[in-house]
């Protein structure tokens, strides 16, 4: 009796592990079916139109430097996602686009992360790219390139960037520069102060507040008040010039930036555009892209 149980054991072992080697091997051949890595685009995302101007320069620019690669897009935002769908447009979230790619048969995937910095969702990408590689029959390799301010030497070059190629040249001594960034509940929010504290070296008049993180843009308004500063240029310190910068910044409505800097006798002057509208900016991004690109093994 024992030896006829064990035979039966052995044989329902066998009825399940000959489907799961068939399936490794045809994971492994796949993964080996001459397509490169593929690039996946991953963004907070936008539902104002006018804003995907930001995001066509980016794929333009992607494409540009890797004209044979599979490149798509996924919004983090299941809020942007879910009203998009309501327009005909549909949207993956990063982890359905992975999913996709993986059907699809893409050994190795780089995800670009078009955040400006290392927050939640950064984390959150980071972490189930990671782990759609430890998946039986997942990518051989799945790489998560830094966003856009994410160490010292891009803050200093971003800054560089805005203040040469996005403040307006009709700047005039004694007028400020205010950059708008949107703020997190994440550590990663006390970059943007380290951020506001070398504009502050390069620019004593020009800022760094955020919608919901610090610094606060009422600090920011104090201080113009205290130094007499009469006019203020608003930028989005932001991948797209989206919903925060058309209404929380320029909007006409009482608790808009520019509003509140009315009051108190400043007179605001928006600039609504995303810094991916920018060339040299969305380089910075490219250069992250690349580094991560070149790890592929």
């Amino acid at each position: 009796m024992l030896k006829r149980t064990r035979q039966i054991l052995f044989l329902l072992i066998l009825v399940v592990a000959l489907p799961l080697a068939s399936g490794a091997s045809e994971a492994k051949h796949a993964a080996k079916d001459g397509k490169k890595p593929a690039i996946l685009l991953v963004t907070f995302g936008t539902s104002v139109a006018s804003a995907q101007t930001a995001f066509a320069n980016i794929e333009q620019q992607v494409r540009k430097a890797y004209p044979d690669t599979e490149i798509r897009w996924a919004y983090t935002s299941k809020m942007i996602r879910k009203k998009l769908a309501k327009e005909g447009k549909i949207l993956d979230s990063p982890e359905i686009a992975l999913a996709r790619l993986m059907d699809e048969g893409y050994p190795k995937v780089v995800m670009q992360s078009l955040h400006m910095i290392p927050g939640q969702e950064f984390h959150e990408i980071y972490t189930n790219g990671k782990l759609f590689s430890q998946m039986s029959g997942g990518f051989e390799q799945v790489q998560v390139s830094l966003p856009l301010l994410a160490n010292d030497a891009a803050m200093d070059k971003t800054l560089d960037i805005v203040a040469a190629r996005i403040v307006p040249t009709e700047r005039q001594p004694g007028e400020a520069v205010v950059l708008m960034g949107h703020g997190t509940h994440h550590p990663s929010d006390a970059i943007y102060s380290a951020l506001m504290l070398k504009a502050q070296k390069m620019d004593a008049n020009m800022y760094v507040a955020t919608v919901e993180g610090a610094p606060a843009f009422d600090e920011v308004k104090a201080d113009l008040v205290k130094k007499g500063i009469k006019k203020a240029y608003l930028i989005p310190l932001m991948t797209v010039a989206g919903d925060h910068a058309r209404n929380d910044m320029a909007g006409d409505e009482p608790d808009s930036w520019k509003s509140r800097l009315k009051q108190v006798g400043v007179e605001s002057v928006p600039v609504l555009k995303g810094l991916a509208e920018f060339d040299p900016i969305v380089d910075l991004w490219l250069e992250n892209l690349q580094t991560a690109m070149a790890r592929m093994q």
